[in-house]
């Protein structure tokens, strides 16, 4: 009788043991759900925009060897000219079914853009690059072509919110996913979130095939090594020029669409993109599209990270005696540029030269 007693009691512990560790487990993994819903995907898909807007910039600064203020404002111009397109597509009944219609306006963005930039460049570049001006002087006239062009998108445009995304919202709901897995916490996975990740991938793949393979692409890397040398070696150094503003125009309107389609578009919001995509190409090392990659995805996550309350996801992971009761939130989201702004001005003191040191293209 003892000895059926004591099996049952130790079937009873094994079954409560179990009960624990299941509980554990599932406890562990709705904090994992709710990290990835809420810091990691966002983080990847911001940092992709950051890395295409970052790369932008330091090619400018490799090649052309000033830094471009206007950059943010040529992002909201390409954007600008994909949204009407996507407007004139939706009203023509044209799309792309779950996809967003303004994947088919792209290569019209892009296409002005690049008229666009190679206009800016006769009219106002070149007059300063022939007179061999001082980088410094290069900046300060980006300057006024970034006031100009953010004179032009809003006067085209206007200043609202705008949201042209349309097809299907997700590829995967909470709601489909808690019915799939059983857990407490759903994955949302947007489909503009994939678009984002996606596009941005093929775009920089496309981009180190082009500078590594193509005869354009190594004459762009002489140039940004050694001009002078480009030069004597016959090297065009005006179709070299050309070719980085057409390439310029590709990355930051791509980046400027993928960024509106994920949150929305407004003109002052990607002047304000500026601070964090300069962060991301310095982290990297200015100069390095390797670099540019890696601070894009430094900064993002630096910002979601620090601005994330983390009280549901700390709630499942710690003991209920541990459990938080505020939201364990380090800064407001009304303060993510300060987070950029702080990451700069630590790698300049300590790391000038970024991650990557400052690699040539």
């Amino acid at each position: 009788m003892a000895e059926h007693e004591t099996e049952a009691g130790l079937h009873d512990d094994w079954r409560l043991g179990r009960f624990l560790r299941k509980g554990v487990l599932m406890d562990f993994l709705n904090g994992l759900i709710a990290f990835l819903n809420f810091v990691f995907v966002p983080g990847l898909a911001y940092g992709a925009q950051l890395a295409l807007g970052a790369l932008g910039v330091t090619l400018i600064y490799g090649i052309l060897r000033f830094s471009n203020f206007a950059h943010g404002d040529t992002m909201a111009f390409g954007t600008a000219i994909t949204i009407l397109v996507t407007a004139v597509m939706q009203k023509a009944g044209i799309g792309l079914g779950v996809l967003p219609t303004a994947l088919l306006a792209l290569p019209f963005g892009i296409a002005a853009t690049g008229l666009m930039l190679l206009a800016t460049d006769r009219v106002v570049y070149r007059f300063y690059r022939k007179a061999k001006a001082a980088p410094v002087i290069l900046v300060i006239v980006s300057m006024g072509v970034m006031f100009v062009m953010n004179g032009v998108v809003r006067f085209v445009i206007g200043v609202e919110d705008i949201s042209f995304t349309d097809g299907a919202r997700f590829v995967i709901t909470a709601a489909q996913f808690k019915e799939m897995t059983g857990l407490d916490e759903g994955l949302a996975i947007r489909t503009t979130t994939a678009i984002t990740v996606v596009t941005a991938a093929i775009a920089v793949a496309l981009l180190f095939w082009f500078l590594n393979r193509t005869r354009t692409g190594k004459s762009m890397r002489a140039f940004s090594d050694n001009e002078d040398l480009a030069l004597l070696s016959g090297i065009n150094p005006e179709r070299v020029v050309a070719v980085t503003w057409l390439i310029i125009a590709a990355l930051a309107t791509t980046a400027g669409v993928l960024y509106g389609l994920d949150k929305s578009f407004k003109a002052f919001t990607y002047f304000q993109l500026l601070l964090p995509i300069f962060a991301s190409a310095i982290v990297g090392g200015l100069g390095s599209p390797l670099g540019a990659i890696a601070g894009g995805f430094v900064i993002a996550f630096s910002e979601v990270t620090v601005t994330y309350a983390w009280k549901k996801v700390l709630t499942y992971w710690l003991p209920d005696s541990l459990a938080p009761d505020g939201l364990v939130q380090l800064m407001s989201t009304d303060y993510k540029f300060a987070v950029s702004f702080a990451i700069l001005i630590i790698v300049l003191l300590f790391r000038p030269t970024g991650l990557f040191k400052g690699q040539s293209v």
